[in-house]
């Protein structure tokens, strides 16, 4: 840029920081300027339920960039507890209030970019204001209910919202030693998920202690004893609690943009292009509260995520700067820990992709591999669920849980959603192999195998919501002794080491669905049997995920 332009950033954290820092490495020359409401303009609000917990001990450490940094390093000004009330756009000038003065002032701008963020939900319920009812969104909502906890020594607390932070601050709450309930209005925690994935967060969450009320809101809140909450649930259950954390969700904060007359999304977001451009050419908007495109399925919402967040803080200040970025879209790859075990997410669900008419262009496989090499000491499995198109084999989604290596197959599939790529990518992708790190066949590649051998015709697959209308004679390949611990009812059961020898007792005028536990000895049975001229179908994922889905419709 030839002139010395001026650029006004509303919001830190993710997206204006990003933004800001960035535009100062494309221009010297540039003035820039970043306000925000808060006391803290660049700060770790993933952090934020770990500090409650207690594994992260100061709250220093939450702090990303501080504005002294920001003037020294950066040569940019921050204005805390600055609000950013009204945009002139005809004029591009903004009204700011100093909420520690009191006053107003005006600014000029050449650029400006939103970065408001989003607000957490607060229902309109009875009893919503008492104290010791928290949101968690900001250092100082940490630090109030850090305070709250150790004035009153709690000793119990309910988290309302199974989401992302939900589970967090279940986890970090319950490593405080608290007793903590979870209620959530939905039949699963982590609702973004498949249901039947859960089904392993809800047994540790059970096993370590957890109280889950599934399928139940809050109807309203009454003062109890003392500093004491008492919630009543819409099913009429009551609970009596030292503290709650409402984690039921964030709206983005529009407000501003509104006012100037922005155009606002049909999901509620501040609407931008590729670019982060709003309708207005010289305003830009990133982070929480913008509408962006999901690749996967092509719908546009609100995505609150720190990755995307900072993506999109970058691109804003290259289009500021001249330069052709492009925001790509999202496909909502995320992690969460709970207790002793990791889920993670990419690209879109079975429910979502039902919900949107698409599943008829989709299959799904699961397998249950362990982390690593399991001659190794200590593998844990990966419980998988892999989703691809029919037509071309392209990958679509994946989901994940288990104790160990979650996070590291899910990043692999984001990265190939991202390339376009499909399952028979995946079977020639090249992974790293230590014995303490994975196997030679790596989950990732069996998922690419396993959808591959669908593909191919090499395999057939049925699934266990298929099974009572099925018709087919269920053929059980277990071990004997692993048939009668559990096994589906009218399963016949053959292992597989003898059923060349014992073929005859299986009728030819059936068509043969094959399980074990996890699947990968029943698609040898069904290799087999096909072979030998019957009709066989494996039911995916195995008796394993038979469990998964019981324990979902049980819970739901």
């Amino acid at each position: 840029m030839s002139k010395k332009p001026r650029i006004l950033i509303v919001g830190g954290v993710a997206g204006g920081a990003s933004c800001a820092a960035r535009a100062r490495r494309l221009s010297e020359i540039a003035e820039i300027v970043m306000f925000d409401r808060g006391t803290h303009v660049s700060f770790a609000n993933c952090g934020l339920p770990y500090y409650v917990g207690n594994v992260i001990q100061n709250e220093e450490d939450l702090l990303v960039a501080t504005p002294q940094l920001f003037k020294e390093r950066f040569n940019i000004e921050v204005r805390l507890r600055s609000n950013v009330a009204a945009i002139d756009r005809a004029n591009r000038r903004i009204e700011v209030t100093d909420l520690e003065r009191g006053t107003t002032y005006g600014e000029d701008y050449d650029y400006l970019v939103l970065s408001p963020g989003a607000r957490p939900i607060r229902p309109n319920l009875p009893g919503i204001d008492l104290p010791g009812i928290f949101s968690l969104r900001t250092i100082p909502d940490s630090r109030q209910i850090v305070e709250w906890i150790e004035q009153f020594e709690a000793t119990q607390a309910v988290v309302v919202g199974g989401g992302y932070i939900g589970m967090e601050m279940t986890e970090n709450l319950h490593t405080r030693g608290l007793k903590v309930t979870v209620v959530e209005r939905l039949s699963q925690v982590m609702p973004l998920l498949d249901q039947e994935m859960v089904a392993p967060i809800h047994d540790t969450l059970i096993k370590h202690g957890i109280s889950l009320y599934l399928n139940d809101g809050v109807a309203q809140f009454e003062k109890g004893e003392g500093h004491r909450i008492k919630l009543t649930l819409q099913s009429g259950n009551q609970i009596e609690t030292d503290l709650v954390i409402l984690c039921i969700g964030v709206r983005p904060h529009t407000s501003l943009a509104e006012k100037a007359g922005l155009d606002i999304g049909p999901g509620g977001g501040i609407q931008v292009d590729g670019q982060m451009r709003t309708s207005d050419p010289h305003i830009w908007a990133v982070g929480d509260a913008v509408e962006v495109r999901d690749v996967v399925t092509g719908q546009t919402g609100v995505v609150p995520l720190a990755g995307p967040a900072n993506r999109q803080g970058r691109i804003a200040a290259d289009s500021i700067m001249g330069r052709s970025s492009t925001f790509r879209g999202v496909q909502g790859t995320s992690v969460v820990g709970i207790l002793d075990h990791v889920v993670a997410f990419t690209g879109a669900s079975e429910k979502t992709l039902k919900k949107l008419g698409m599943w008829d262009q989709m299959e799904k496989i699961y397998l249950h591999p362990g982390h690593h090499a399991n001659y190794y000491p200590g593998a844990e499995p990966i419980s998988l669920k892999f989703i691809f198109k029919k037509e071309d084999g392209r990958i679509i989604g994946a989901q994940a849980v288990g104790q160990k290596g979650v996070e590291k197959r899910i990043d692999v599939v984001a990265m190939a959603i991202q390339m376009g790529a499909t399952v028979f990518d995946l079977e020639e992708a090249e992974l790293c192999y230590a014995p303490q790190f994975g196997s030679a066949k790596d989950p990732v590649n069996m998922a690419g195998m396993i959808a591959a051998n669908v593909l191919k015709g090499d395999a057939h697959l049925a699934h266990w919501e298929e099974v009572e209308e099925s018709g087919a004679l269920m053929l059980d390949v277990r071990d004997v002794m692993e048939y009668k611990q559990d096994h589906l009812d009218e399963a016949v059961n053959i292992p597989i080491d003898e059923l060349r020898q014992r073929m005859q007792e299986i009728p030819r005028d059936r068509e043969i669905w094959t399980y074990c536990f996890v699947g990968q000895r029943s698609y040898f049975a069904a290799r087999t049997l096909t072979q030998h001229g019957y009709n066989v179908k494996n039911i995916s994922g195995g008796f394993k995920t038979f469990s998964m889905h019981e324990t979902a419709k049980f819970l739901s």
